[in-house]
């Protein structure tokens, strides 16, 4: 939104109406962006969703290697029978 506003594509007006937040809260993220704040944040967020993305794999495969698991436990108790 902030570069959206500083490209002239909208008034901060029009933007606030679009997405419904507050003129001040994106004049504050205007504030915050002119700093350089969010370039950390930005960066931050991006390692976050790696992270997400990862620990979702993980967890499906923990979820295959279970079933493969239950499975081989299954075969081998019907062979010792």
């Amino acid at each position: 939104m902030v570069q959206e506003h500083l490209a002239g594509e909208e008034s901060l007006h029009g933007l606030s109406k679009r997405h419904r937040i507050s003129r001040n809260l994106i004049r504050l993220w205007l504030v915050k962006y002119q700093a350089g704040e969010f370039n950390e944040e930005a960066a931050i967020a991006v390692s976050i969703e790696e992270y997400e993305a990862r620990i979702a794999a993980l967890e499906r495969k923990v979820g295959q290697l279970t079933v493969e698991n239950e499975l081989l436990k299954k075969r081998c108790r019907a062979l010792d029978r």
